[in-house]
């Protein structure tokens, strides 16, 4: 069965299994998942985001609570899920070092994590990473969550790679290569199956921008295949599909498209604003996106850069005129949505972590990123969801819709 058939489950189904080559890797940088700039930070013209409860935050010297015990031989699997455990089915964790703390084993046994993203901080070896890979999955499954883990990385190619090997080439290599389709296949069908033999089953890759001056963001990395959105729509489809039939989800983005980002220009490090005309995004940047639709792609990042063609006062990520009018109307996309590191510098006017969370869960977004390399932020933007579902700042049927397309995800995948 291919990942994309099996991507479509019926909620009912999830309720009861839930209830030449190229550059070498640099090291990461920022807290996002692309290269980062020195850009300081700016001002941003934030909008009113709900309000919820103050969510109290741990010390940083404080112990971390102990993990909550593996459900008895009574445990019920098909229980309905407190508003804690739903709300932290829909963030994805990091943590620093290569050695995943208690507090993080803890939320994944009491089934209140979707998923964790690794950065080369996290890595050693293959060896090292294969090993903590089992010790999640075990935690998961002593949850009462029947479903895997979101594994996931940055295996784009070329200058960004967490992992050693596959795929070698940047995006702009393969859009020069003497067959680019061929190219394009190779690379993702070495994404796939590098991170599957380590036991991760999501890349977050391929970038979909469509740069419009060399030089720019993000062409001078090479994470860019065209300047031309019929090369990139069409190197970006073949790549995903030719990942995603090793078994490992692929994310198309950044929705709607950083490639007239200037250099310099890092919504890692600072506000963002791309003053693009409505035609251009719509016939340039959001261009690679049906066709990443129709190759079956299961996930689409957002930017946090603000469009004012589409939304002259919000990211993208906490836009509704963004997430849903364009991207699930427009687009037609019906998978899940995720952020960018809630941490960015880009979101320096919008709160804390939690208060950032519940504003783009507000807007649409199914999957919250968190990607400080600190559990404690999962756990405040966690705690800050529940509080907006406790409270109605936050629609339920609309939450746990978004919990539903993470759980058939999920579900999906080994």
């Amino acid at each position: 069965m291919s990942l994309r058939a099996r991507w479509v489950v019926p909620v009912l189904t999830l309720l009861l299994a839930s209830c030449a080559p190229g550059p070498a890797p640099v090291p990461d940088t920022g807290t996002g998942t692309g290269t980062a700039s020195a850009r300081p930070h700016g001002s941003s013209s934030a909008a009113p985001i709900p309000e919820v409860s103050p969510v109290p935050t741990a010390s940083p010297s404080a112990s971390p609570p102990s993990p909550t015990p593996a459900p008895g031989p009574t445990a019920d699997p098909q229980a309905e899920p407190t508003p804690e455990q739903l709300a932290g089915r829909r963030v994805v964790y990091s943590y620093p070092g290569l050695v995943p703390p208690p507090a993080l084993l803890g939320e994944i046994r009491a089934g209140r994590a979707a998923g964790v993203i690794f950065f080369g901080e996290n890595v050693s070896t293959p060896e090292q990473l294969a090993s903590v890979v089992a010790q999640l999955r075990e935690a998961q499954q002593q949850s009462p969550v029947g479903l895997p883990l979101l594994l996931m990385t940055d295996q784009e190619g070329g200058v960004v790679r967490r992992l050693p090997g596959a795929p070698d080439l940047s995006a702009r290599r393969i859009g020069l290569a003497a067959d680019p389709a061929a190219a394009a296949a190779a690379a993702g069908t070495g994404a796939g199956r590098n991170l599957a033999a380590l036991g991760l089953n999501v890349n977050l890759a391929p970038v979909l921008d469509v740069y419009d001056v060399p030089g720019n963001f993000i062409d001078r990395s090479e994470r860019s295949y065209s300047s031309d959105p019929a090369v990139v729509s069409a190197l970006g489809s073949t790549f995903i599909a030719a990942q995603q039939d090793t078994g490992v989800a692929a994310t198309a983005k950044h929705f709607p498209g950083l490639g007239s980002a200037p250099a310099g220009q890092n919504t890692d490090t600072g506000p963002v604003t791309l003053p693009v005309a409505l035609d251009r995004l719509r016939t340039v940047d959001e261009a690679p996106y049906p066709a990443a639709v129709d190759a079956g792609v299961g996930i689409v990042m957002l930017s946090w850069a603000v469009y004012p063609a589409l939304d002259p006062d919000r990211p993208a990520g906490m836009s509704p005129a963004v997430v849903e009018e364009e991207l699930r109307g427009r687009v037609g996309f019906g998978g899940v949505t995720l952020t960018d590191a809630l941490e960015a510098g880009a979101l320096s006017g919008f709160g804390d972590t939690g208060r950032r969370a519940v504003a783009a869960a507000s807007a649409g977004m199914d999957l919250l990123l968190c990607s400080a390399r600190d559990p404690g932020q999962g756990t405040q933007a966690a705690a800050a969801l529940a509080a907006a579902l406790a409270t109605g700042a936050l629609d339920r049927a609309a939450f746990t819709a978004a919990a539903d397309r993470v759980a058939a995800l999920r579900a999906g995948l080994h």
